[in-house]
């Protein structure tokens, strides 16, 4: 009874045994040939215009002849102190008051000075009309008298500036004067600009900035993430000079009819135009995945194979990129889902 109940087992698990081998075998090739099926959506490529972009930063400055920046005329000390940042002038308004003990001091000099020289001017010539001294030697008191009267006309000047004013209607955008404290003429004490001459000035990259020419059109912006339009610009002026501390080139924007007025020193980004380029090749830029160095994108043949494609991008304009070699007219990309495709991957199109 025993032999013929372990008979039985042991018929069953050869039996089982051999059906799961047979299931395993007859199912693993069909397993292994049949790719995982990626759902993506994709996009016909059209040739189409495309407007070449360049995105960029920068700030509100005042333009060229419309910024004032005021120093002492000569070493002294700051007595009184009229205006602060932000306050509103007008020509001729009193902004900084400097000790004028030395300056009061150097237009005596140069008064007695002047009278000396004179003298010394009217004695020498009733000594050439006398035939007692040369010619020359009034040439050299006159050279003398006109330096007197240079010196006291520079004088003059130095302390009249003693009394820092305004030299044009505008915005107090600086002060660095300190009651009491000592000046030189290598320290700006003041600065007025005039908020209604203002330029957008954006940094760029050497190489970006070459791709410009003046007069081409702009597009400025403001707010979070540059959302509010504030209206078109042009370009001015595109520098020539490096900037050695941000390795920048700075880009003069003028701008147009604005929404608002910009305030001096507010960030404002830009959208430049390079140029516009008919016809051109133009897929979405999810469509694009870092290859090394580039760019690949996935192409779906008649199908539904995604097939790896090396693409040159020639330029980008927000969510579009403007490809120049590697795609032509009529091709299907991939475009939401491409990060999950890899080269001959099934692929199931959704909605483009």
């Amino acid at each position: 009874m025993r032999q013929r109940v372990l008979s039985a087992m042991y018929r069953l698990s050869a039996g089982i045994a051999l059906g799961v081998l047979c299931a395993c075998h007859g199912g693993g090739d069909e397993g292994e040939d049949m790719p995982a099926t990626v759902s993506v959506r994709t996009v016909v490529v059209q040739p189409q215009p495309f407007i070449e972009t360049i995105d960029a930063i920068g700030d509100v400055q005042a333009r060229a002849g419309h910024l004032a920046a005021l120093s002492a005329p000569a070493p002294t000390r700051v007595t009184r102190v009229y205006v602060a940042p932000g306050q509103r002038v007008r020509r001729g308004t009193l902004l900084v008051q400097l000790e004028a003990t030395v300056f009061d001091a150097s237009v005596r000099s140069a008064e007695a000075a002047l009278e000396a020289a004179q003298r010394g001017y009217e004695r020498v010539q009733r000594l050439v009309d006398a035939g007692v001294s040369p010619r020359k030697d009034l040439d050299q008191a006159a050279a003398e008298l006109a330096q007197a009267r240079a010196n006291l006309v520079s004088a003059q000047r130095s302390r009249d500036l003693a009394t820092l004013r305004s030299p044009i209607d505008g915005v107090v955008t600086k002060v660095d004067a300190l009651l009491g404290a000592s000046v030189d003429v290598n320290q700006v004490l003041v600065e007025v600009a005039d908020p209604t001459s203002v330029d957008v000035v954006l940094e760029m990259t050497p190489a970006n900035a070459a791709h410009l020419r003046v007069g081409a059109p702009a597009v400025l912006r403001s707010g979070e993430g540059a959302a509010d339009t504030l209206g078109p610009g042009r370009i001015a002026d595109i520098g020539v000079v490096v900037d050695s501390a941000t390795r920048s080139v700075g880009i003069r924007v003028r701008p147009g009819v604005l929404r608002r007025p910009l305030r001096i020193g507010e960030t404002v980004a830009a959208q430049v135009t390079v140029a516009t380029h008919a016809g051109a090749i133009v897929v979405p830029n999810e469509a694009l995945v870092p290859a090394g160095e580039g760019f690949k994108v996935f192409v779906v043949d008649s199908a539904n194979v995604a097939h790896e494609r090396d693409v040159t991008v020639g330029g980008r304009a927000g969510a579009l990129v403007w490809i120049l070699h590697g795609l032509t007219a009529g091709e299907r990309v991939v475009t939401y889902g491409a990060y999950g495709v890899a080269d001959s991957s099934k692929v199931q199109p959704g909605k483009t």
